[in-house]
């Protein structure tokens, strides 16, 4: 039997995480939308060959530095993260190119339709939530330096302070390491953020995890000795049923989330990977 690991990175590198039903990210969502879509060969032949799994830089920095450095991510080794990846789809309609983007991980209902030259269907920007306080509008387009890529803008407004914020997604391949890159360095990430949405883009639950020692702490000793205000343990309840888990499985995941980030020799390891990663994924 092999001696375990010493350190949290010596295992991080050798781990393969498992995609499992019903327990998707972004990576997970794209595998079971395209599984689903094969079955739609028989009424459109040849769909499950235009179809794959593309992935995305989010918050690039310099447009044009990024899209015109080299035709695809290829040129830039390890200088990028790979943080999201979607469903694609090449189309064209009359003979102009295109393509169908599905995007889950980001709780996009519609698919996106990009047409290479910007015209009809082509979607062009859609408001993608509208709350009181805030409203999040989407944008994707052709890059024209570049068709390798596909500019994914997004627009946030809150009041009168408005936040934009550019990704590039890239078509021209398949990405082909999404468990085994994106999925696996979703793990280490420093903000984890699940939620729950229905179909009129409220929003019902949304709980934030920030890796903080000393207040994850904190929440172990509540949760552990029972003294979660009433107010909060109603409104886990309610999210629990939201989810539709067993009564009080909610609070059991939120119990050994705390137990885990209470270990602070573990979450300093943890933090320190996710550092390594952003500082090699600086240069975008």
């Amino acid at each position: 039997m092999a001696a375990p690991d010493a350190t949290l990175q010596e295992y991080f590198r050798k781990y393969n995480p498992p995609i499992r039903p019903h327990k998707h990210t972004c990576v997970g969502l794209a595998m079971e939308v395209e599984k689903t879509l094969k079955v739609l060969e028989k009424d459109f032949p040849g769909i499950s060959k235009s179809m794959m799994i593309v992935s995305c830089d989010e918050n690039i920095q310099d447009l044009m530095d990024y899209a015109t450095f080299c035709p695809g991510p290829q040129g830039f080794l390890i200088e990028t993260e790979k943080d999201h990846v979607m469903l694609a789809i090449n189309v064209k309609v009359d003979g102009r190119p295109g393509m169908f983007l599905s995007d889950l991980g980001y709780h996009i209902a519609r698919v996106v339709t990009v047409m290479v030259d910007r015209c009809y269907p082509h979607t062009g920007w859609f408001t993608q939530s509208d709350e009181p306080h805030c409203r999040k509008e989407y944008n994707y387009q052709f890059n024209l330096q570049n068709s390798n890529y596909i500019e994914w803008h997004e627009r946030e407004t809150r009041g009168t302070v408005v936040k934009e914020r550019l990704s590039l997604v890239y078509v021209a391949k398949a990405y082909l390491t999404a468990v085994s890159v994106t999925e696996k360095r979703n793990i280490v990430w420093d903000l984890s953020s699940p939620f729950l949405k229905y179909q009129n883009d409220v929003i019902t639950l949304r709980e934030l995890f920030i890796p903080k020692p000393n207040v994850n702490h904190l929440l172990h000793k509540q949760l552990t000795i029972a003294e979660i205000p009433d107010e909060v343990v109603d409104e886990v309840e309610q999210c629990n049923d939201q989810l539709r888990l067993r009564d009080g499985e909610l609070l059991s995941i939120l119990n050994k989330l705390a137990t885990i980030m209470s270990d602070e020799e573990y979450m300093v390891e943890l933090m320190e990977i996710n550092d390594k990663i952003v500082q090699l994924s600086a240069g975008n």
